[in-house]
């Protein structure tokens, strides 16, 4: 399939999970918890099925730490006296 060329990112998102299921590793990172993710991807039987195959076999790791990039992006701006 042509990523690339797809017109929504959540059949693709879904059409690789798929792919993907329990042929190799695969790390998804995201800044929402999963209930948020029906918001996010607009279809809930689809989220339901997305979540059914990433979180089936996995191991899950959920991180409550000060986002880096923001720090990096703070630390870059100049200095207002």
């Amino acid at each position: 399939m042509n990523w690339a060329s797809c017109r929504s990112p959540r059949p693709a998102l879904f059409e690789l999970t798929s792919q993907r299921n329990e042929r190799g590793a695969t790390i998804i990172t995201s800044n929402l918890p999963f209930d948020e993710w029906t918001a996010a991807f607009g279809d809930e039987r689809l989220t339901g099925a997305l979540l059914d195959r990433l979180t089936h076999h996995v191991h899950i790791l959920e991180m409550n730490a000060p986002s880096y990039r923001l720090a990096q992006s703070r630390a870059r701006r100049p200095k207002t006296p």
